[in-house]
């Protein structure tokens, strides 16, 4: 299992915002380059980016912080995953040609899914998509609509289009540091074929233990963010335990 550590953008800052609330943020540095480098010299082998401006504007608001960071990194094999206001094959083709490596659609897959569907044709091998949900449901436009779709049901349609990935975040743990939903993650990655990532509420080597003692049922991978910013989570340490804990390997993009 992968411990992914999450650099979420706003206004050019790597930012944590909790449970989704763009007025709740507390920046932990101004320098989203440099934390991206951080986290490589700690192990990381993959890096989440979102951009929160661009979840909640509909496009992207941050490209010159994705671009540094993808410069900082001068030629890491390390993979980049990234979503945030992505809604069209233009700008998922400029992210992917600076050296983006997935491209995690949210909000459009559940308003446009003819656009997930056409993604997935368009640049195989390179789609993720991004389902965060509150009870159940899935939630749009950075977390501030929740919508009537069943979380399930729709992870088990985009499996078909070809997503490389579901990232599946309980926004009610998001930011919490309350642990995560082991429940709702099992319920909703057992069912499929194709790697679940989970993200929201990892705050210790407890939560990472039980993670892994279900990845069995699929899950692949947890994103990590104020744990590792506040210091309750080292990330290190968190792979070690992972690496210790998930001798299988399960096909996982990149």
């Amino acid at each position: 299992m992968l411990i992914i550590p999450a650099i979420d953008l706003k206004d050019g800052q790597c930012v944590r915002l909790k449970q989704g609330v763009m007025e709740d943020a507390t920046v932990f540095s101004e320098d989203p380059a440099a934390m991206a480098q951080h986290w490589l010299a700690q192990g990381a082998r993959r890096l989440h980016l979102v951009d929160l401006n661009g979840a909640f504007a509909g496009k992207p608001k941050n490209e010159a912080a994705v671009r540094s960071i993808i410069e900082a990194m001068d030629g890491s094999d390390v993979p980049v995953q990234l979503g945030g206001g992505i809604r069209d094959l233009e700008t998922i083709e400029r992210y992917l040609d600076i050296g983006v490596t997935y491209i995690i659609i949210g909000t459009a897959a559940v308003k446009v899914p003819g656009f997930l569907h056409e993604a997935c044709d368009a640049f195989p091998g390179h789609i993720m998509v991004g389902l965060d949900a509150k009870g159940g449901k899935v939630a749009v436009d950075g977390w501030s609509k929740l919508t009537g779709h069943d979380v399930a049901d729709l992870a088990k349609r985009f499996e078909g289009y070809g997503v490389e990935a579901i990232i599946y975040t309980d926004i009610g743990r998001d930011g919490m540091m309350s642990g995560v939903n082991i429940p709702a993650t099992v319920e909703l990655a057992s069912p499929l074929h194709v790697p679940v990532i989970a993200s929201g509420g990892i705050t210790n080597l407890d939560d990472v233990r039980a993670l892994c003692a279900v990845y069995q049922e699929g899950i692949t991978g947890a994103i990590t963010g104020r744990a590792i910013y506040e210091g309750s989570l080292d990330l290190r340490a968190a792979q070690a335990l992972a690496d210790e804990l998930t001798p299988v390997k399960l096909i996982f993009p990149g």
